[in-house]
């Protein structure tokens, strides 16, 4: 039956894309690419013509600012460029217009135009402008839009993220920058076109906050939205067929294919099917697949779970399985998974699991039968826990960059740290900050106390670097203003569970400080030998101020929120049994109860 289905999804599939035929005058520049591949094999030979056909390096100045007169000009007004993110509003004081005059290019904000990197320059990896700031990437013309100079300095380095109406910070905080309705679709176009000129350079992942996609896990889902629903506009035709014609002056030689035909996205990535320019759209499915069934919880350990289930059906082909935990989407898996592994759970706590099927139209399933399971007791507190010698980092450079590289014991890949040095040492190898910020990966196994050592380098005056876990200061270490003693800082009692985060930031522009042997100690709410009869919690979830929690002895307890941060404490008895919970909002809590028995855990809901 799989081979059937393997079978017709093909034969639909090459139906489908017998369409994709470039127009007469582009298949000279699409000559060498076969559209009758599909997914990352087309992907690759795009990426072939893409870089082929770029024949001419602009420099940043004068080449993008002149390009960018020619581009981007303005189709009602010859003398003006249209800004990207540019609007016309004027309530609450957000003021700026959507079209500035050619000539007030450079730098002062609320009269001129300047250069917006849409995938932006520090978030590439190495950095856009790491070979200089002549030539690509730094100066790919198709990457570069004319933005005003407010607009510009307010969207910096954020990665952009679903949103709506205009251009801006997302509902999600000002971390994240939302591209507006009218360019979302100008922005994933330049990110796909980024992704497939630089390859893993230009990673939408680098750039985009989303889900990601089932079939190539360094593209995300909301660029495929963004491409469908945000049509290609004039201008992004007229900046094709500027960059496209070497006779013009500042033209690149090659074309951003998904300006040609979004459709392309679609045939490389699936989601949600864009226009396809190059012909008559294929068949629409609207067929979704059948139910997963069989849902089985398994094999629990302290933070994960593991889920089976039998696969879904479809008409064409299941593209992925969502997988939600008790009631909220958790991620995806690929196509053919039928297994998934649950990580990052809370020790000794119950879970109810479900899941759906896609296909590569959007169509969904209906939620599968819930499945339940219990992670296992928590480990003791205050093991030792993950530990970054920096021995890994990438070779010697002493210049200041963002750079990525694989922890030591195993640990994760993941660690970043930004406007950073690799040639320094202090016991050996360090990474050396400048204004920039040390992040490890989200590792498990929470964090109790944490100990690094600190040292100036070159000149400067003492100073503190802040200590973020999960996105919340937990202190400061410090360094001295003498750069040739180092400082060992241990900070106590952070105490939080579960998965986490930890950053070390330098916020001075001038001191320069060497960070070595990092590491900390776990916390995790443990559970020991408790007679889990002798005790009674209820409601959960909690409706009400009063919590009631039934006891034979006197025990105490704590309760802590989803970030493992002690927010309540206090004692029970077997009289005096009630605890209000009035000063706690709604959510996830973790509650901690212990006697001279052992202690226990448990989650409770506050609707």
């Amino acid at each position: 039956m799989k081979q059937f289905y393997l079978l017709l999804s093909f034969l639909i599939t090459a139906f489908s894309y017998a369409q994709l035929t470039p127009p007469t005058e582009l298949q000279a520049y699409y000559n060498g690419v076969d559209f009758t591949k599909t997914q990352l094999d087309l992907f690759n030979d795009l990426a072939v013509v893409t870089a082929v056909n770029h024949t001419n390096s602009l420099s940043y100045t004068p080449g993008i600012w002149e390009a960018s007169k020619m581009t981007d000009e303005d189709t009602d007004n010859s003398n003006n460029v249209r800004l990207f993110y540019g609007y016309s509003d004027t309530d609450n004081n957000h003021v700026t217009d959507r079209t500035r005059n050619k000539n007030l290019n450079g730098g002062n904000s609320g009269t001129d135009w300047n250069r917006e990197h849409v995938f932006p320059n520090s978030l590439a990896n190495p950095s856009l402008d790491s070979s200089g700031s002549s030539g690509p990437p730094y100066a790919d013309g198709h990457n570069l839009r004319p933005s005003d100079v407010q607009m510009n300095s307010n969207r910096g380095n954020k990665k952009f993220a679903a949103g709506s109406g205009n251009a801006g910070n997302t509902s999600s905080g000002s971390s994240l920058w939302y591209p507006g309705d009218e360019y979302k679709g100008d922005a994933a176009r330049i990110i796909m076109y980024m992704y497939t000129r630089y390859g893993s350079q230009c990673l939408p992942t680098f750039a985009v906050n989303g889900t990601t996609n089932s079939i190539d896990p360094n593209m995300i889902n909301i660029l495929l939205d963004w491409n469908a629903e945000d049509p290609v506009s004039l201008i992004e035709d007229n900046r094709n067929t500027y960059h496209a014609n070497t006779s013009n002056t500042y033209a690149q030689g090659n074309r951003n294919p998904f300006i040609d035909n979004p459709y392309l996205a679609t045939v490389i990535w699936g989601g949600t099917p864009a226009e396809n320019r190059w012909g008559s759209q294929p068949p629409t499915d609207t067929q979704a697949p059948s139910t997963p069934l069989n849902l089985v919880a398994n094999n629990p350990t302290e933070i994960t779970i593991d889920l089976t289930w039998t696969a879904s059906t479809d008409d064409t082909a299941v593209t992925t399985y969502d997988v939600y935990v008790d009631g909220t989407y958790y991620t995806n898996t690929g196509s053919d998974a039928t297994t998934f592994t649950v990580t990052g759970l809370s020790a000794e706590t119950s879970y109810t699991f479900t899941i759906l099927a896609k296909d590569a139209a959007g169509n969904q399933s209906n939620l599968s039968a819930t499945a339940t399971e219990t992670t296992l007791a928590g480990t003791p507190t205050d093991n030792n826990c993950p530990s970054e010698d920096f021995e890994n980092i990438p070779a010697n450079q002493g210049s200041y960059a963002t750079r990525v590289w694989t922890g030591n014991d195993g640990i994760t890949d993941g660690w970043t740290a930004t406007d950073a040095r690799t040639d320094q040492q202090i016991n050996s190898r360090a990474i050396c900050i400048r204004n920039g910020s040390l992040t490890s990966p989200a590792l498990p196994g929470g964090i109790g106390s944490l100990t690094v050592t600190t040292q100036l380098t070159f000149g400067g005056s003492a100073g503190n670097l802040d200590v973020l876990v999960n996105g919340t200061s937990v202190g400061t270490v410090p360094y001295t203003g003498d750069n040739t003693v180092a400082t060992t800082t241990t900070i106590n009692n952070i105490n939080i569970v579960d998965n986490i985060t930890v950053q070390l930031v330098n916020l001075s522009s001038s001191n320069r400080v060497r960070i070595d042997d990092l590491s900390w100690t776990c916390f995790t709410l443990s559970t020991k030998d408790f007679n889990k009869q002798e005790i009674k919690i209820y409601p959960n979830p909690i409706k009400s101020s009063l919590l009631t929690i039934e006891v034979n002895e006197n025990s105490s307890f704590e309760i802590y929120d989803i970030l493992g941060k002690k927010i309540l404490k206090g004692n029970v008895t077997s009289k005096n049994n009630k605890v209000s919970l009035s000063s706690l909002s709604k959510g996830v809590y973790i509650l901690r109860l212990q006697n001279n028995n052992g202690s226990i855990t448990k989650k409770l809901i506050k609707e």
